[in-house]
């Protein structure tokens, strides 16, 4: 499985995707992905990952954008060297796409960055 990476400030973001072709139906447009998700803290100091933002373009150019609190229903807090890992679903009407974003996080004393998810690619047959 290829993976892709991006650190921003302290914060590392590892995301691995995967086509799921038992889970597709190429005659229904429906092409499903999973991809698996690792966030590092790199940092001396503890943060919280509060909300996520998603930008997911089909082969099409089609874009859907989508935002909300947390990832799988957590806000995960991460001490210095901890890592928080979760998988998620993506379904495409095409057999290809990408999809990136942000993690909106905070550090022990309030201050708030973006953690930026890498850019990475959904190609059906490509595991």
């Amino acid at each position: 499985m290829v993976s892709y990476d991006a650190t921003t400030e302290t914060v590392r973001v590892t995301v691995r995707p995967a086509y799921l072709d038992g889970k597709s139906d190429a005659l229904a447009r429906q092409f499903v992905f999973a991809y698996f998700v690792r966030i590092e803290n790199q940092g001396p100091g503890e943060v919280q990952l509060l909300r996520r933002q998603w930008t997911i373009t089909d082969a099409d150019g089609h874009v859907q954008r989508v935002e909300g609190a947390g990832v799988v229903g957590r806000q995960p807090v991460l001490a210095a060297g901890e890592a928080h890992e979760y998988h998620s679903v993506c379904v495409l009407p095409t057999f290809e796409g990408t999809m990136e974003g942000t993690y909106l996080m905070q550090r022990e004393g309030g201050a708030r960055f973006h953690a930026r998810i890498p850019r990475f690619h959904l190609v059906a047959l490509a595991n």
